[in-house]
């Protein structure tokens, strides 16, 4: 047997991503005027011209009749380039090989099979009480609906493989150079009735019993029912993708995500994934299948990327960290940011690079910029060199205490318990009711703080402060993260918006050096896996000079890996 040349690729799919989302599935005029359903209506109140063409599939074959030099209104004029047509349709319908009237129609004969794949086509579908889907719920802001998110990412890939045209011409654009297998990971979609093996589309094994929105399954769609991912969710994202890319299946892995969201998973995984494999992570602006989708491009040109080698180093490892592909740009995981909800929406954050390569509309692909802090298989925080388990603090009935805090299970897998909680605390200027530190308008933050001291669970705060040097702006709250630093909660700085300066360090606060507060809340999270809490002072409005330096030493530490990833 010979061996494919085709790259293998495995995708995991990811919460709320509009590039597995598609618009509603609206009854087609068709459906309407054969149902004796009111019709969808220009602004002149007469039926619209088109109706929208939905991927579906043949229930049996067909066979079609195409208008000869219909394709493009210039055909004709190169018409003595083209061979002959099968035949003729004549005005009463019946296909001729040979013509027997000046007005028929010269054609070619096209034999539509099922096992040809998708094809476009007007959506029949009604409602069951007879009305017409007009929203993908029942009524507008309904609770009985539809998802729009697909369950997995195959139906995704098989619309663009199969829809999808290149730069010239032609389409099977992904399954011409690549094999790729399917996982759900944290999907957009789910199986609310279940589903049996027998028909499944992704490699997961057995029936799937039903699901439920926000447990199973994450979209954002209908707006009115929209569900995130909690924490549990990023262990199993970490623990499946630590699966596949050290799998000897696949030679690399593709993520999809909600648009606003990829930044920041595609960072934690360049901390936390063991591998010298690529990480390729896709989003999209506009759902699949509505105007001027970027999604499949996007997706497309991260199957070329990790065929193309363009990332390995002389010794085959990947030397380009996680990146982020949208609009032909390649993005380094650490600072890629959305900046608009629009194509080509994405920057660099930071200042200073970030942007990995550029890919051609040909697909050809040239990097510009490598990244100088740790990733990956070089990272420090990677989740085969956590610990096992770390201390965390608690308030008792004695004080504050250190209890002990599971990080991974006996095979290696992330917890999903052990992921931290840390905080964004975004600080303005004018704050205080008053000349002085009167902590009265300061109430959420201390009950933040005595909050994640009762969890008894790795916590956190990341101050969204001044530009560049990350300090927050009130001195009330600074004294109040202060104390919380004693009382070992790690608090890391870093400054607003998207800052290019570099936020200093202090004996006490983490500098988050460049990077967005998002980004520095994720690596703080990784850290707190691999340090656990600070230690806390007996009493943290009066910590001794001994608790001061064990404090400043364990700072340090985190300090040093804010420093290099």
């Amino acid at each position: 047997m010979n061996q494919s040349n085709k790259t293998r690729i495995a995708h995991l799919a990811g919460p709320t991503a509009t590039i597995q989302n598609t618009p509603p599935l609206i009854t087609s005029n068709k459906a309407r005027a054969r149902h004796g359903l009111p019709l969808l209506k220009d602004v002149d109140g007469a039926p619209l011209k088109h109706d929208a063409l939905r991927s579906q599939r043949l229930a049996a074959p067909a066979k079609v009749y195409v208008e000869q030099f219909s394709a493009h209104p210039l055909e004709s004029d190169a018409a003595e380039l083209y061979g002959p047509p099968d035949g003729y349709m004549g005005a009463d319908g019946v296909f001729r090989k040979e013509r027997q009237s000046p007005s028929d129609k010269a054609v070619y004969e096209i034999e539509l099979k099922p096992e040809d794949g998708l094809y476009p086509l007007p959506y029949m579908a009604t409602q069951a009480d007879g009305s017409a889907w007009d929203d993908d719920c029942t009524v507008p802001g309904g609770q009985k609906h539809r998802q729009g998110f697909f369950p997995d990412g195959s139906r995704s890939f098989e619309e663009i493989d199969r829809m999808a045209i290149g730069a010239e011409g032609a389409a099977s654009l992904l399954s011409s150079i690549a094999t790729i297998d399917f996982y759900r990971g944290v999907p957009p979609g789910g199986y609310t009735k279940g589903l049996p093996a027998q028909r499944r589309t992704d490699k997961g094994q057995g029936d799937i019993p039903p699901e439920v929105r926000g447990t199973h399954y994450f979209g954002y769609k209908p707006y009115h029912l929209g569900v995130g991912p909690p924490r549990q969710s990023l262990a199993k994202a970490t623990n499946d993708m630590q699966a596949l890319t050290a799998s000897n299946d696949y030679e690399g892995v593709i993520w999809t995500q909600g648009s606003p969201q990829v930044e920041e998973s595609s960072y934690w995984f360049n901390l936390l994934i063991d591998t010298d494999k690529p990480i390729c992570c896709n989003a999209a602006q506009r759902p699949q299948g509505q105007i001027s989708a970027d999604g499949p491009a996007n997706i497309v040109d991260s199957a070329r990327y990790i065929r193309s080698r363009v990332w390995a180093d002389e010794n085959g490892k990947n030397r380009c960290g996680v990146v982020v592909i949208q609009e032909q740009q390649v993005f380094a995981s650490r600072e890629v940011t959305k900046a608009d909800a629009r194509p080509g929406g994405y920057v660099a954050a930071g200042g200073h690079g970030g942007i990995v390569g550029n890919i051609s509309h040909t697909g050809r692909i040239a990097l510009t910029y490598l990244p100088l802090f740790k990733h990956t298989y070089k990272s420090d925080l990677k989740i085969t060199t956590l610990p096992k388990s770390v201390k965390a603090v608690k308030k008792g009935a004695s004080g504050l205490e250190l209890v002990d805090i599971a990080v991974k299970d006996g095979d290696g897998k992330l917890l999903p318990d052990a992921i931290p909680v840390v905080t964004i605390s975004n600080d303005g200027s004018y704050t205080a009711m008053g000349p002085g530190h009167d902590t009265a308008p300061e109430i959420d933050l201390i009950a933040s703080i005595d909050h994640k001291l009762s969890l008894g669970l790795l916590t956190g705060f990341v101050i969204q402060g001044l530009v560049p040097y990350g300090r927050s702006p009130s001195h009330t709250r600074s004294r109040l993260l202060t104390k919380a630093v004693f009382s070992g909660i790690p608090v890391a700085m870093t400054g607003r918006g998207a800052p290019m300066g570099f936020a200093d360090p202090t004996d006490f606060h983490i500098a988050a050096a460049n990077l967005t507060a998002n980004k520095a809340r994720f690596l703080l999270m990784a850290c707190l896996l691999k340090f656990g809490s600070l230690p806390p002072a007996k009493d943290p409005d009066n910590p001794t000079k001994a608790e001061l330096d064990a404090i400043r030493k364990a700072v340090a530490a985190y300090q040093a890996v804010f420093d290099t990833h």
